[in-house]
């Protein structure tokens, strides 16, 4: 990826001057439309065409092909991360993997509409995954590039907002239609690749002056590992995301079962009683991510923001264990929004923060963006054990107490971590 390329005008490694006014919202932007791409088929259209594909038993087939999928994940984002480090071209180094990974995704999303078996279908979505990581492996990589440490809550707090208005914005493509599938996979994808050329087109794009060494196979086993032991606050806050990713997953890939099984709503009634919640969790998400990451910035402390919003997202999974009605899975989606609207607008300033090596983020962002991936290939098959607990399929109370005492857990491994208060 390396080549000879005329001078370019931005060389340093981490931006040390106040943003534009233009970059924020280019940033929301790019980050809603590759996540309105990947998200709405996790969230429900994924599920509605297991039900079309295998409708005795969809969960079976969702429960296999996301975390193959996922798989994708796992490998693309730490790679992509570390190649977009590597790439030095007159339009820089993230753009080229943007763009590139976006077409991709859009391309894969055509592939899964178009799907008539379990085999085309996995390796369809495989390629979304590999496709929308280089895209957002590459997006976060250049947050790092540009954004000063003192703004950096804001700007994460604007990324967690636009993933989740893109969630919004999904579930509700799904409530119009419904019955075409085709359509509702597709359109996401169009969306992704208007909004992240945006995005570059405005933004900035870091290129060092230093030339990377040359590629090698140890440099490729590289990508995956950072030494926690010698970089001990970059494992704890790795191990922080994966088990808050880990818990949320496990409830969210069989958030419509739940409706139809657990509360006993038909599927057109539970695609629209999840559309309200969804709507409910993010004017929650909207309002605490605003607040903690403006918050975060001016009082200079991160940790106290993840962890108490981690221990209160295992809260919203014990309320929904205990629950089997729509009005307390509204009330959980609150708990979880005001929640995970606290957690998304500080974890990734806190990552950031602790990054071992500012000169390569896209290298370590890619290790970290492995706990975001790993738990999508874990959490279907926990939760479907745990669903199966008693001989059943449908044990939803354990499946949630369980997903609850994960996201405590992830609240506890915050508390060591020295370098960021």
């Amino acid at each position: 990826m390396s080549t000879n390329v005329p001078a370019h005008p931005y060389t340093t490694p981490v931006s040390t001057k106040p943003l534009s006014r233009w970059y924020i919202p280019a940033l929301g932007l790019a980050q809603f439309g590759i996540f309105i791409a990947i998200l709405s088929p996790v969230i429900v259209s994924m599920q509605l065409k297991a039900q079309e594909l295998q409708p005795d038993n969809p969960a079976a087939l969702i429960g296999t092909v996301l975390p193959i999928g996922a798989l994708g994940a796992l490998i693309g984002n730490p790679v992509f991360g570390a190649l977009s480090d590597r790439t030095r071209t007159r339009w820089g180094r993230r753009k080229p993997w943007l763009i590139g990974g976006i077409l991709a995704l859009t391309i894969g999303l055509a592939l899964v509409a178009a799907s008539t078996d379990v085999v085309t279908l996995t390796l369809a979505w495989l390629l979304c995954q590999l496709a929308s990581n280089a895209a957002s492996a590459a997006l976060i990589a250049s947050f790092a590039d540009n954004v000063p440490v003192e703004q950096r809550g804001r700007a994460s707090s604007t990324l967690a907002l636009a993933q989740n208005l893109s969630i919004l914005a999904g579930v509700y493509g799904a409530v119009l239609l419904v019955d075409n599938l085709p359509v509702l996979f597709i359109v996401p994808g169009i969306i992704g690749v208007v909004l992240v050329s945006v995005y570059v087109m405005v933004t900035p794009d870091r290129l060092p002056e230093v030339e990377p060494r040359p590629f090698s196979f140890a440099q490729i086993l590289g990508t995956f590992w950072t030494n926690p032991i010698k970089h001990p606050d970059f494992g704890f806050a790795w191990w922080s995301r994966f088990l808050i990713t880990f818990a949320t997953f496990m409830f969210t890939t069989y958030r419509l079962l739940y409706m139809q099984d657990h509360v006993g709503l038909d599927a057109e009634a539970a695609v629209g009683a999840i559309a309200l919640g969804v709507l409910l969790y993010t004017i929650a998400l909207m309002l605490a991510a605003f607040v903690s990451g403006w918050l975060s910035d001016r009082l200079g402390r991160r940790k106290i923001f993840v962890a108490g919003s981690t221990a209160l997202t295992g809260v919203g999974f014990i309320i929904l264990a205990l629950n089997d009605t729509v009005a307390g899975f509204y009330v959980a989606e609150i708990v979880l929004g005001l929640a995970y609207g606290v957690y998304a607008a500080v974890d990734t300033a806190l990552v950031v923060d602790v990054l071992p090596d500012p000169e390569k983020p896209g290298k370590d962002l890619g290790v970290i963006n492995v706990a975001n991936s790993l738990p999508q290939s874990l959490a279907p098959a926990a939760g479907l054990a745990l669903l199966g607990l008693g001989g059943g399929t449908d044990n939803y109370v354990a499946m949630l107490i369980g997903a609850g005492a994960i996201a405590l857990v992830g609240a506890l491994v915050i508390i060591p971590i020295k370098k960021v208060r």
